[in-house]
Parts: C-alpha cells; sequence; structure tokens
C-alpha cells in the first residue's frame, strides 16, 4: 500500500515552512509606489519550543500563519504536536521552503492530498504558491509504529493513504477536519478520531523516544556507540529497535540533528571557529562536516550564511 513520492512523504516537514521566513510574532507591512504589499507572519506556540532543522530566508511578501499545540494525555504518548500552516500569496510570486526533517511521521490533511508520510531522508523543498492550508499531526519518533503494526522503515520516504493505516473510517476524516476554520476545531476532530484507535500499550516506544530525545538534546552524542555506553543496548538491537520504530538508523539521528545544531548556530551568526565546531558535532574533521552540510543543505556553510546574511 506504500507509494514513493517525493511531493507526498516529504511533506512531513509542513509545520516548519512559516517559521523559516525569520519567525515574527505578530504582523510587518511593506509599501511600494503602486499599493500596499504585505508581509504578514503570525506564529502561535502552545505548549512547544520552536521549530528546528529549518532553512532561513530573508523576509518576503504574503500572508502566513503557523500554529503548534502540545497533545493531551493519552495521546501526548504517541504524538509530538499537532499544528497548521496557513498561507495566502494571492498577486504575489510562488515562494520556496527548505528543511532538514525531523525523524517523525506525520499524518497530514491537506484537500484532495491527506495522506501518512515516515521519516524523509533527505532535503525537503517544497513551492508555495496561492493560498492552502495544512493540518498535522506530528508523532513522537517511535510514536507511529504502534498505530502502523510494520517496520517503520517501510515507511522510510513514503507515503500511504490513511485508510492503508485506519481503515476505511479515515476516507471522511479530511473533511471533517478542513470543515473548521480553527486550529482549535481541527485538533479536537483529530484527537478524537486518534483516541478512538489507540494502540496497545507498549514499553518500547517510550525507550526509544527517550533514546531519540537524548541525542537531540545531549550535542556530547556523536556516535551510535555512545548511545550503547549509556542506555546499556548492544549496537545491534539499537539499530533493529530503530528500524522497527523510527525507520532510519541511530547515526542518521545523530547526524540530523547535529546539523539542526549547524543550522541553529548559523542563525543566530554565532560560529567563528569552524574546524572545532566541526569536531564538537562528532566530525573527524571540518572537510567531513563540510562535505555533509553541502549534501544535505544545497550550499556550504559559508554560502548559506552569506545567503541569509
Amino acid at each position: 500500500y506504500l507509494r514513493h513520492d517525493d511531493h507526498a512523504a516529504r511533506a512531513s516537514v509542513w509545520g516548519h515552512f512559516i517559521t523559516a521566513n525569520r519567525t515574527m510574532i505578530g504582523k510587518t507591512r511593506q509599501n511600494s509606489s503602486s499599493d500596499t504589499l504585505t508581509n504578514e507572519v503570525v506564529t502561535v506556540l502552545k505548549g512547544v519550543g520552536k521549530a528546528r532543522g529549518v532553512f532561513q530566508v530573508p523576509p518576503a511578501l504574503g500572508r502566513f500563519r503557523h500554529e503548534r499545540h502540545a497533545p493531551t494525555p493519552p495521546l501526548d504518548a504517541f504524538v509530538e504536536h499537532f499544528w497548521m500552516v496557513r498561507w495566502d500569496l494571492s498577486g504575489l510570486a510562488p515562494q520556496t521552503r527548505e528543511t532538514l526533517p525531523h525523524p517523525s511521521a506525520h499524518l497530514l490533511i491537506e484537500r484532495d492530498a491527506s495522506r501518512i508520510a515516515g521519516v524523509t531522508t533527505g532535503r525537503f523543498t517544497r513551492t508555495l504558491e496561492g493560498s492552502g492550508c495544512v493540518f498535522g499531526v506530528k508523532f513522537k519518533p517511535a510514536g507511529f509504529q504502534p498505530f502502523l503494526s510494520a517496520p517503520m522503515s517501510t515507511l522510510t520516504d513514503q507515503s500511504c493513504a490513511l485508510s492503508a493505516v485506519f481503515g476505511q473510517d479515515a476516507d471522511t476524516l479530511e473533511a471533517a477536519i478542513l470543515a473548521h476554520d480553527q486550529v482549535e476545531g481541527m485538533i479536537d476532530v483529530a484527537a478524537k478520531f486518534l483516541s478512538a484507535r489507540l494502540p496497545l500499550p507498549d514499553a518500547q516506544v517510550a525507550r526509544i523516544n527517550a533514546i531519540v530525545y537524548s541525542i537531540q538534546n545531549d550535542h556530547s552524542i556523536t556516535r551510535a556507540e555512545d548511545l550503547v555506553l549509556q542506555h546499556g543496548l548492544t549496537l545491534r538491537t539499537l539499530q533493529r529497535l530503530f528500524n522497527q520504530y523510527v525507520g532510519v538508523s541511530p547515526k542518521w539521528v545523530i547526524q540530523r540533528y547535529r546539523l539542526h545544531e549547524a543550522l541553529e548556530q548559523l542563525a543566530e551568526n554565532r560560529i567563528v571557529d569552524w574546524p572545532a565546531f566541526a569536531l564538537s558535532l562528532g566530525y573527524y574533521d571540518q572537510a567531513h562536516f563540510i562535505r555533509d552540510f553541502k549534501r544535505m543543505v544545497g550550499k556550504s556553510p559559508n554560502d548559506y550564511l552569506a545567503r541569509i546574511g
């Protein structure tokens, strides 16, 4: 039931698009000689932190709204947050947004394009045009596997129909969610849908989530062997669990979160010693870091910094 579709599978990072536009809380306006052009970016974060892994771009004209809301029990054992993105570029040129996705699956609600998307291993690029809205459920790294009842690696860089996981009852979910204009109504529908279909408890879900979050928060973790020592697992067991519950390897997760840190540092223009920074991310030398950064981001760190500076 899986299909490979870059547009669909890579949409797992929709929740970060708006913050790429140099996140602003509130509104700003710019005038031209002929009429008033608007740059309006509204970001609402409720119980969640700011997005990471986002490629920064200069402020652009258009109206954008991005909301992220934390789940409540019992869904918080599986769901990281709910999110909604709305944009209006009417009369304006299309705009491109790019991210480095997190190790998470997403349930995506978009008119005539709703789907389940697994982890996207490459860079995600999407062109925004006209007006539109996407609602999403970002699952915790190991949070979707109990719903899928199959190895998460079968969904890596893939997407599938909602009904492939949740049955024919899911066919009406898109209309029910998009019937609401406000994100609170969308969340209520999605939360009731998922709460009625909670999988059986699985102790491995919390265990794997804790390991992934330790990678995200502890920058001293630069190798899979560090996780072996920290969590008392063999390397083979660790790799098997990540394949089953996350869909990517521990090494991939480590490299992805270290690149997120690099993007964060660059956005704040705080890097002054590239060799030392490369070593702090677990690279043998600066050249290896630059090679990985350019492969995933499409630019060298210096070129990226010049673009956003």
